[in-house]
């Protein structure tokens, strides 16, 4: 079953392009998005923080100054999560002691899009502390899925997901630790990435106050926790990428045909659903009969229980700041270096996996869109073919590339029906560390064979 997509709107490159030819205006096209948004978000609520404003007074000064050979975003409008710090807009978390905080200064990610020439819109809704597969929060409410509203559009970046499905905007960019980029973009039905940990910064996104303290610089980002773009299509998603990115990516084109690949659905403790498990079969054998060489197990994956245990454990620390746990104890050093340990060997053992493999492909969720609820997804359980299982559950698929620090992408592969809704379905691919482009360029030939 195809894709559902909602919107026939240009994409990111193609509005820059058009720009450039002078059949539209940087002023016209952010004009464009802000009526766009004003004619849909009343049912969706994705873009939390408007700055409209300011948005057209910053293409009228790109159009008079005219676009330079640098900034391939060249007057497009998009919107960024709301964690991320714009220059005079409040960074909440969703928490409402920090609506009336401004950022003093735009996050350095923020700084490289408008170089490229895009025009911030505005910032896009979360969950509390970014900690759900669902966009809700006190300051500004629930975001709903522009395929359903009756359901999420995934999380933490489940605003900027049902932005960009929605065609208010043409892109956005988000974060991911627990899948929080890919599983948005599989719940509504475009297109995201994962980044290498380490490859786009993150300074100007952390927890609101860290930033406005007198002095406060952000000296790295931590662990596990990556930027990554979401767009309509992979063109896209590869400029924003390299727009983000500290340091000049490698391309090594290989056609489909000369790739092996490892699909993965079946892995212990994390059953799919056969709304996924359907689409996601599907798309293989559309693979294998375009020539595809695809192996469906390998004695070279990793131990992946015994690493999500350690990538669980690594990212409840690093989301709580090292926090006491639940049962009231505390990580130690040596227990951190432990994990650091169990990390660099998960590394190594996917790195020898891809001497054989050139990309791995598996589901970024084990369900698609849920209903909305007023608890955290990883607080209750998610039906998986009719078995109330725990939410966690689902963080083996994302795992799967954070733990290691690897570059996934995700692309729509066609459409299930999940707890009697017909919604978009999505599949993640995989690569070695620093192969984000030809990830994308992966993931973008599978779309074409399956999409033609």
């Amino acid at each position: 079953m195809a894709y559902p997509q909602l919107t026939r709107e240009p994409g990111a490159l193609a509005t820059a392009a058009a720009i450039r030819a002078g059949t539209l205006s940087a002023v016209a096209a952010v004009e464009a998005a802000i009526s766009r948004i004003a004619e849909r978000d009343a049912e969706i609520d994705a873009v939390a923080v408007p700055d409209f404003e300011r948005a057209v007074a910053a293409a009228r000064a790109l159009d008079a100054a005219g676009p330079r050979g640098d900034q391939p975003l060249f007057g497009v409008p998009m919107t960024i999560k709301e964690s991320f710090d714009v220059a005079g807009l409040p960074t909440t978390w969703g928490h409402p002691r920090f609506k009336d905080q401004v950022a003093p200064r735009d996050a350095l990610l923020v700084r490289r899009l408008k170089a490229a020439g895009a025009v911030i819109l505005g910032k896009t809704n979360v969950p509390v502390d970014l900690t759900d597969w669902q966009s809700f929060n006190p300051v500004y409410g629930r975001t709903a899925n522009p395929h359903d509203p009756a359901r999420s559009p995934g999380g933490s970046s489940g605003g900027s997901a049902a932005a960009v499905a929605s065609g208010m905007v043409p892109c956005d960019y988000g974060t991911d630790i627990g899948g929080s980029v890919r599983v948005p973009a599989h719940f509504c039905g475009v297109w995201g990435h994962k980044t290498t940990w380490g490859l786009v910064p993150k300074h100007g996104h952390e927890f609101p106050g860290q930033s406005r303290r007198e002095g406060f610089i952000a000296a790295a980002d931590g662990p596990l926790s990556i930027a990554g773009p979401l767009a309509r299509n992979a063109e896209d998603l590869a400029v924003l990428t390299e727009v983000g990115a500290e340091v000049p990516l490698r391309r090594r084109p290989k056609p489909l045909k000369a790739c092996r690949l490892l699909a993965l659905t079946d892995l212990p403790g994390a059953p799919v659903d056969a709304s996924v498990r359907g689409p996601t079969e599907a798309a293989l054998e559309a693979l294998a009969r375009a020539g595809v060489a695809i192996d469906r197990t390998s004695a070279l994956l990793p131990d992946i229980a015994a690493h999500h245990r350690s990538y669980l454990r690594m990212m409840n620390i690093t989301m709580s700041g090292g926090a006491p746990g639940p049962d009231g104890t505390r990580a130690t050093a040596s227990d951190w270096f432990s994990l650091m340990n169990a990390q660099a060997t998960c590394a190594v053992q996917w790195e020898a996996l891809f001497e054989t493999y050139d990309f791995v492909l598996a589901p970024p969720a084990p369900v698609l869109a849920v209903p909305h609820d007023e608890k955290a997804v990883f607080r209750g359980t998610i039906p998986i073919d009719g078995v109330e299982e725990p939410g966690g559950k689902g963080l083996v698929w994302a795992g799967l590339a954070t733990f290691p620090g690897l570059p996934a992408t995700v692309l729509p592969i066609g459409a299930g029906t999940y707890l009697g809704s017909t919604l978009p379905c999505g599949m993640q691919v995989i690569g070695p560390r620093w192969a984000d482009l030809d990830c994308i360029a992966a993931a973008a030939a599978i779309g074409d064979v399956l999409h033609g």
